[in-house]
Parts: structure tokens; sequence; C-alpha cells
């Protein structure tokens, strides 16, 4: 699962804190994630990570933010096996 959280504010240093704050429960949460420049992918339990996504709004309102616009991305497979994040990228790195 990929999400972007977009806090409702215009301020860039106060947006990025609220972003920080979204970051810093996802890693709290032990799920395995990756950071990147427009969303944090996470992985694990498929209804663990819907109930981070849902608390990932709560969080940045909790932090400051006026209102919150999210984005997901779900690669779901019950009866498989999903590339991980690493399979996907380390070969970049």
């Amino acid at each position: 699962v990929a999400i972007q959280v977009l806090p409702g504010i215009s301020e860039k240093a106060e947006m990025v804190r609220v972003i920080d704050k979204v970051i810093e429960f996802i890693k709290s949460t032990g799920v395995d994630y990756a950071v990147g420049p427009f969303e944090t992918t996470m992985e694990g339990d498929y209804d663990q990570l819907m109930e981070i996504a849902a608390q990932c709004q709560k969080i940045a309102v909790n932090a400051g933010a006026p209102s919150v616009m999210s984005y997901l991305k779900i690669n779901y497979k019950p009866g498989g096996e999903v590339m991980t994040i690493h399979e996907k990228v380390d070969k970049h790195c």
C-alpha cells in the first residue's frame, strides 16, 4: 500500500512538519515501509495497512492540519505473494 497525505496547509514548513508526524506514526507501527518524494509505501497484512492508512488522516488533523487529502495505491493479492519493496527498488539504489 502506498499513501500520499496532503495536509490542507499552504505554509511549506508547517506542511512538512505535519507530514513528518504521519511518517513517524507509520514508522511506529512496525510495518516495513519506504519513504519516497511523493508517497510512503508500506508492506504487511492488508487489514493492518488499511487501519494505518485510516489513522494517517487523524494523525495529520491532530498535528494541526485543518483538512487532509490522501491518495492510496493498493496491490492486493490474497492468494499469493506480491513483489516486496526491496525486490522492486534495491537494484536501483
